[in-house]
């Protein structure tokens, strides 16, 4: 009886202790000012390598499509990793020349991001690089990048439907939200075929043939 008791009492302590370490206050040190530009800037500073993490976000995802013209997020999210005005070719490739890695980018419901962990002599071209495809996407985008892109974010969209459960995700957001709501598709809804005619339109150079 005295030993249940004793191991009673140590248990208790021992989830005393726990939830204690629980409730504790995480500070990590930042600071957070605006740009002129209007971007948010968050900085925190660790330097216990000689490494950055940037971590770029776009608040714009899926629930700022249309019905009938979904699907245009995640597939931009892909566009923006095939050059850029000032810096032509795949963005991947320039990153890995200067070491970059944990490099990739994500899309939800409600945002874009882009992230890699670079060498710290490198953070200023790298920041060069996220503001190019930031405000000059277009001076590089054609016909022969949208139509490789689309038929990449396609083959995902392929490849999460056919592995067990792959549909559940879609089938839970269709059937918790109304139709038309924002929310009521996912970023791997099918890409619109007219959007796809609208934009490969959009991206021909004036006096070429349609």
């Amino acid at each position: 009886m005295r030993t249940r008791v004793a191991l009673l009492g140590m248990l208790c302590a021992v989830l005393a202790s726990t939830g204690s370490a629980q409730t504790k206050e995480i500070d990590i040190p930042f600071e957070k000012f605006v740009l002129t530009n209007g971007l948010t800037v968050i900085v925190h500073e660790d330097h216990k390598a000689p490494i950055v993490a940037v971590n770029v976000w776009y608040h714009v995802g899926s629930k700022n499509e249309k019905p009938g013209k979904t699907g245009f997020a995640h597939l931009f999210e892909h566009l923006m990793f095939g050059g850029s005005e000032h810096a032509p070719g795949r963005y991947i490739d320039a990153m890995e020349k200067i070491g970059a890695t944990d490099l990739n980018g994500t899309t939800n419901t409600d945002r874009t991001n882009y992230f890699e962990n670079v060498p710290t002599s490198a953070l200023d071209y790298t920041l060069w690089l996220e503001s190019d495809r930031m405000g000059h996407l277009l001076g590089a985008f054609d016909e022969k990048t949208l139509t490789l892109q689309r038929g990449v974010v396609q083959n995902e969209k392929r490849q999460g439907e056919n592995q067990p459960y792959g549909v559940t995700r879609q089938l839970l957001t269709q059937n918790t939200y109304p139709a038309g709501h924002p929310y009521s598709w996912t970023k791997s809804k099918n890409i619109s075929e007219t959007f796809h005619r609208d934009l490969r339109w959009r991206t021909r150079k004036p006096g070429s043939r349609r």
